[in-house]
């Protein structure tokens, strides 16, 4: 499925970082703030996720399994020739961060999960994508949007969804081809999810060094959104920015200059 997953070349320096964006970006865009940061120390390999950027869809298949997406980096891997790498995921992303953490702690240094996804699973994300016929009732919402809009308005005005989230729900889903990505991204991601305790402990016993970012205004993913991760890890490397969710990537890039040089 390499040939399905498109990525970018960024920074020109001598350690190599495995990246993934979150929903409705690409990796180039993305990962810049880490290129202009730490262009000198990584060489970053910012992929277009299935269904964005320049990725295609999933060929054949219907979904992304665990094993699938081993095979994928793995064959990556071997065409790149690398041995040992660092990987960042951040929202969405955190899921394939996570998901190659699984399966190549023991050839990972380190680790940097921005607001990922993965670590918790939202309720709603659960009743869209993991039964059959709420699975239809979302594509019907992703083809019929008009229902979602004034929903989400209302919900917004009531205050029971936070002006923020509105805003980011109305930009990933203004155009049809973003419906389009939103609705195969949750539907093909969905087997993607993680026994965090015992993910940790291969973490742990590979000597991984983990870093786990979120915003202290983020609202599409709270701190207590990642708890199952954050009391495992050292306090230390639980770091609460002050940001919100857009301008994560960009602190994190700020921070990390501190952590590798």
């Amino acid at each position: 499925m390499t040939d399905l997953l498109h990525h970018h070349k960024l920074g020109h320096g001598p350690n190599i970082l495995l990246a993934f964006h979150g929903i409705g970006q690409d990796g180039a865009s993305c990962f810049q703030p880490f290129a202009d940061s730490l262009g000198d120390y990584y060489t970053i390999y910012a992929f277009d996720l299935f269904f964005h950027g320049k990725s295609d869809g999933l060929g054949h298949l219907d979904l992304v399994t665990k094993e699938i997406w081993a095979k994928t980096i793995n064959t990556f891997l071997a065409k790149e020739n690398i041995a040992r790498f660092d990987v960042a995921g951040f929202s969405m992303g955190g899921r394939f961060a996570l998901a190659t953490l699984e399966s190549f702690s023991d050839r990972i240094n380190k680790a940097f999960l921005t607001a990922p996804d993965g670590v918790s699973e939202h309720p709603l994300y659960t009743l869209a994508s993991r039964f059959a016929p709420t699975r239809y009732l979302f594509k019907w919402l992703m083809q019929n949007p008009t229902v979602l809009f004034k929903t989400a308005e209302l919900l917004q005005k009531t205050g029971i969804i936070h002006s923020s989230l509105f805003r980011f729900t109305m930009q990933v889903l203004n155009t049809p081809e973003k419906r389009h990505s939103i609705y195969n991204s949750w539907v093909a991601f969905r087997k993607l999810h993680f026994d965090i305790p015992q993910l940790y402990q291969k973490v742990r016993s590979n000597q991984v060094d983990l870093y786990l970012f979120v915003g202290k205004y983020d609202k599409l993913m709270k701190p207590s959104d990642v708890k199952k991760l954050s009391e495992l890890i050292d306090p230390e490397k639980f770091i609460i920015l002050k940001s919100g969710h857009t301008q994560l990537v960009d602190k994190v890039a700020d921070y990390c200059i501190e952590i590798l040089h």
